[in-house]
Parts: C-alpha cells; sequence; structure tokens
C-alpha cells in the first residue's frame, strides 16, 4: 500500500505568498469560474424537445388552442450549447415516412422552431423532424414523458377533445380547431 505524507503546515497552504502566487490565482480563477457556471445553469429553464411534422400546425396548436406563450430562446442556447435528441434507438416509425427522404433529419441551429413556456420555469422547444403518422394524422413525438404529461394536462384542463391511446410509453390523440387530429407520441430510448 503506497501512503502519502505532506509536511507542508497548514499556515503556509494559507498565506499571502502562495495566495498570489500563479498557482493560487489559478485556483481561485477556477473556483470563480465554477460558481459562475452553477449560477447560470442553475438559474436556465428546463427545456423540453418536442419535433413535430408540420411547424404552422404545431404552432396553430400550440399559441391557438393551447394557448401557451411564446418564451425567449435560453440563454444558454444561444452558446453553443447543443441538446442531443438521442435518436440513435429511434424506431424509424417516428421519423420521416418518405421512402426518398432521410431517415432523420439534422437541427440547423438549436434556437431555430418553436419556444413556448410551459411552466414558470419549463418551456417547450418545438422543431421539425418527426413524419405523418398512420392516414397523414400530424405526430408530435417527444422523448420525454413529463413534457407529454404536462402538455396533456394543460389539454385536459383546457377541455379540449383527446383520446388516450396508451399510458406507457404515454401517446394520445388531440382534435384541433379545424378537425384535424393530431397523435402524441413519446418515444422511449
Amino acid at each position: 500500500m503506497i501512503q502519502f505524507s505532506f509536511d507542508v503546515p497548514l499556515a503556509s497552504l494559507l498565506s499571502l505568498d502562495s495566495l498570489f502566487s500563479t498557482q493560487g490565482i489559478m485556483i481561485m480563477l477556477l473556483i470563480a469560474y465554477a460558481g459562475a457556471m452553477w449560477m447560470f445553469l442553475s438559474s436556465a429553464p428546463k427545456v423540453h424537445t418536442i419535433m413535430v411534422s408540420d411547424l404552422e400546425i404545431a404552432r396553430d396548436l400550440y399559441e391557438g388552442l393551447l394557448r401557451l406563450s411564446t418564451a425567449e430562446v435560453p440563454l444558454h442556447y444561444y452558446y453553443s450549447y447543443e441538446q442531443t435528441l438521442g435518436t440513435g434507438g429511434l424506431d424509424p416509425l417516428y421519423l420521416s415516412s418518405g421512402l426518398t427522404s432521410p431517415s432523420t433529419r439534422t437541427l440547423q441551429g438549436s434556437s431555430e422552431g418553436l419556444w413556448y413556456q410551459l411552466k414558470k420555469n419549463t418551456q417547450i422547444h418545438i422543431v421539425t423532424g418527426a413524419g405523418l403518422g398512420d392516414k397523414n394524422r400530424q405526430r408530435h413525438v417527444c422523448f420525454d414523458h413529463d413534457c407529454l404529461e404536462q402538455v396533456l394536462m394543460r389539454i385536459q384542463t383546457k377541455g379540449i377533445k383527446h383520446k388516450i391511446r396508451g399510458e406507457n410509453p404515454l401517446n394520445f390523440l388531440v382534435k384541433d380547431y379545424q378537425d384535424r387530429i393530431i397523435e402524441f407520441v413519446e418515444v422511449s430510448t
């Protein structure tokens, strides 16, 4: 067994000479940077991403039917923070259904799409990328069960026509103002 012994008195570690040495200043800067990053990230809103088949139909649903207010793009998205969608194990059924189009689509930038305030410190980021469902039904795909539960709760409190098709994974249908049926699907990875 290897044992380490330090013969440096504690008082010398806390002396002004060691505190203002190059190494001491670097340690203080790292501690300050870590504190600033913790404050920045802990105040950032939680962002759920929902992939949709048609962005304009989604806008009608979230702004019109659900009456969600638009949200500002969170600051951490401006600084190249990329939220990965984890589509590696995604069933191609939930993505583009065309034979000539690629099975996955890349996001051009993280600030693209629609942003809505779901709760006080929770936002929804709506992006394109989901294929149409059965009978050319609009499809909204989400990887987060909590997100879809919150959307479903909003639908239920607004008294919007809906039908729950499955609990785990969550799957439900909603009818919008134009009598279009929109399918919400949770994809578990």
